[in-house]
């Protein structure tokens, strides 16, 4: 097992690339977030990510969890590469075209009447498919640890939205949320056929084919599961807030959480760089993932703590750099200020019971904790707008956080205390 961090490391390696994209790529988020937020306002922002928040709870479905099973195998045995790509982009291509019909039904139950049903197609095809499959490139490339290729189709999309925001306010003064839908799923779309052909010409085509054992497909849907609940929690709020409250309410904690998103991004380098070892050591079981976990967590948890102060101090710049329409960004920012630290413990420990083999145990809490955001909004949204939505995410990512140390650290006391018994066996089968 490589040393974490080593100079030399493929970890320290992979995490420079990632860190380099992710820099680049918050660069071109928080330009793109500033011109969209403050064109469109907070009405319109808000119905953006009303819908956003709907569509991105399916869209952990539109791969079953096959960019995942991808990794784990390709890492363990490089020879089934082929036969795994294949699999991923056929059951992208399939699930991500049923799941749209899916959506554009529901949405007419779930969303206001205010917002149109154009926007949520617009959303949905980008998300569903082109987001998929762009995401899917970037896991077969992050299984053979080339991860300068995962970067850049993460900074290529995050650039080619920055070009239409421009492009957007430049044709329209006071663009609508359907219009910014037109803009948004074009560069979406024009990313994935980008990032697929790279994919073919650097990695090889695919063995075609659609065929896995019930095994393997049952891990697959748990991965897709758990990836749906981590949506519910931090996005399905979003959504609540536009049906249950006001569209100005859902923009003005869209806002706040997606600069949230944004301080995270050199922790995703690291979990992203990080994520192919936790299967490599996993075959050690739940003691090996949790040794290599901790000096990760240890250094995440430092940048977790500057940037919540960094918030606290900063988030009185917002409505200087947004406009007035999120004056109240403010106070939710202030808020969720805590998050980050939440969400480095949860991630790491989450990882780690997925390269240990427990992706069921995995997906329970995360299913667990889903249910109880839902719940939980349910009541607070109309009473307390998106002051409970912030709330209610707090208490979430805690109790998710609390829930993953737990599993974590009761599977690893089980898994010492049955390997020193079977050391035990062996010493008096040897005497």
């Amino acid at each position: 097992m490589q040393v974490p961090f080593s100079p030399h490391s493929t970890l320290a390696r992979n995490t420079g690339w990632m860190l380099l994209g992710q820099g680049l790529k918050l660069l071109s988020q928080a330009l793109y977030f500033t011109v969209i937020a403050r064109s469109l306002g907070a009405q319109n922002y808000g119905a953006f990510v009303g819908v956003t928040g709907l569509v991105g709870i399916l869209s952990p479905f539109a791969t079953l969890g096959t960019g995942h099973l991808l990794i784990k195998n390709v890492t363990r045995d490089r020879s089934q590469f082929k036969k795994q790509w294949g699999r991923a982009l056929v059951t992208t291509f399939v699930s991500g075209a049923i799941l749209f019909g899916v959506v554009v039904l529901f949405s007419r139950f779930v969303l206001p009447p205010a917002i149109p049903s154009s926007l949520v197609k617009l959303i949905a095809a980008s998300d569903l498919i082109g987001m998929s499959i762009t995401g899917l490139c970037g896991y077969a490339f992050m299984a053979f640890e080339r991860l300068q290729w995962t970067a850049s189709f993460s900074v290529l999309l995050s650039a080619s939205r920055l070009v239409a925001a421009i492009i957007l306010v430049t044709l329209h003064h006071s663009p609508s949320a359907l219009q910014w839908g037109d803009f948004y799923c074009a560069s979406t779309g024009a990313v994935a056929l980008a990032a697929l052909t790279l994919a073919l010409w650097k990695l090889g085509t695919p063995t075609v084919s659609f065929l896995r054992s019930v095994g393997e497909a049952r891990e697959g849907f748990f991965f897709s599961v758990s990836q749906s609940a981590q949506t519910i929690y931090n996005d399905i709020d979003k959504t609540m807030l536009a049906r249950l409250s006001t569209l100005e309410a859902a923009g003005i904690y869209g806002a706040a959480y997606r600069l949230i998103d944004v301080s995270f991004a050199p922790v995703w380098s690291l979990l992203a760089a990080a994520y192919p070892n936790f299967f490599r050591v996993g075959v050690g079981g739940i003691v090996e993932t949790l040794r290599y976990a901790r000096p990760l967590i240890a250094r995440a948890l430092g940048y977790a703590g500057f940037v919540g102060l960094a918030i606290l101090v900063g988030a009185g710049m917002v409505p200087h750099i947004l406009g007035k329409d999120y004056a109240l960004t403010v106070e939710a920012l202030r808020w969720l200020a805590i998050l980050p630290a939440l969400k480095v413990i949860h991630f790491f420990l989450s990882d780690a019971l997925a390269g240990a083999g427990y992706p069921g145990l995995r997906t329970g809490i995360h299913l667990g904790v889903a249910i109880f955001n839902v719940l939980i909004n349910l009541w607070i949204i109309p009473a307390y707008s998106w002051r409970g939505a912030a709330w209610s995410s707090i208490a979430s990512d805690t109790v998710l956080a609390c829930g993953m140390s737990a599993a974590v650290l009761l599977l690893s006391r089980g898994s010492r205390h049955t390997f020193k018994e079977s050391e035990v066996l062996e010493m008096r089968a040897e005497a």
